[in-house]
């Protein structure tokens, strides 16, 4: 079996546990290769990778799974390294929240053992698709949690005209504005009051940053549907954003957004449940009055 393994830093307490994932798959007699960068963090924190390593998407080529060991932040990367390979993503949480990278460090061992078994399926999620005039994103215009359009500067709103199917939605007098998939949904969306929306769902969610207009409210709207936007600013330019992803854009530059041909595929592993993720992550169900 062929893994790569992508990730950036972790803390110091999870060490051992990716020391642990890597003897692990020694001993499956795996082919493994690393992210180059995450290779020479680990050599510097006495964890000397072996195999080989990748720095391009197209290095790839051939893996059965890829193993994200981070956070959130860290599997929304390893996506746009996967693309339309559509190579599965197991998420290990060496971070802290893990809505995405559901599988906790202390249980490298028996994850290992399910790919192996194969007591695993397919969470498969929407992507969503920047369409621009130009390439501002080097090749990777999609994302697993959302586009966003938001001023440049704290002087200023801006107007956001939004369109949908060519159809006139709204103009929004905002910071920003936010397009969401599902999986998006427990992000950026959420803390500007958009919906949870289970990840099976084929939607799209538009949120406001910021809204001048205080009866302006988060809309759902078909993934099927074609967004797009104008717009107005007393600056020339404003930011974009994809994931973590940003670029600076000018004014005129036509934008929209769409659902990506292909899919994100994460592993699921048996047992898991996302409205336990929900209620473990959000503190649903607990009593915090005292």
């Amino acid at each position: 079996m062929r893994i790569a393994i992508h990730g950036r830093s972790f803390r110091e307490e999870a060490a051992t546990h990716v020391k642990e994932l890597l003897s692990h798959l020694k001993a499956r007699g795996a082919e493994v290769i690393i992210y180059d960068p995450f290779s020479e963090f680990l050599k510097k924190n006495g964890l000397d990778g072996y195999g080989k390593t990748y720095s391009e998407k197209t290095e790839l080529a051939g893996a059965d799974f890829v193993f994200s060991v981070g956070g959130d932040g860290t599997l929304l990367e390893a996506v746009t390294y996967v693309g339309e390979k559509q190579i599965p993503i197991l998420g290990i949480n060496a971070g802290r929240l893990g809505f995405l990278a559901t599988t906790q460090r202390t249980d490298i061992q028996s994850a290992i053992d399910a790919l192996y078994d194969g007591n695993y399926k397919y969470d498969e999620r929407i992507l969503i698709k920047l369409v621009s005039e130009e390439d501002l994103f080097d090749g990777v215009n999609f994302g697993l949690n959302e586009f966003a359009i938001f001023k440049k500067d704290s002087s200023s709103m801006i107007v956001v005209h939004t369109y949908i199917d060519g159809e006139y939605l709204n103009s929004y007098w905002a910071d920003g504005l936010i397009v969401s998939t599902p999986t998006g949904s427990t992000g950026y969306s959420l803390s500007c009051g958009g919906p949870l929306m289970l990840p099976q769902l084929n939607n799209f969610i538009i949120a406001p940053v910021s809204p001048h207009n205080l009866n302006v409210r988060p809309m759902i709207v078909s993934d099927a549907s074609v967004i797009s936007f104008e717009i107005e600013g007393r600056s020339n330019n404003f930011l974009v954003s994809l994931d973590s992803r940003s670029k600076t854009v000018e004014a005129t530059t036509k934008l929209a957004v769409k659902k990506e041909d292909f899919k994100a595929r994460l592993v699921e592993l048996k047992g898991y449940n996302y409205f336990q993720t929900l209620r473990n992550k959000l503190n649903w169900g607990l009593d915090l009055r005292n």
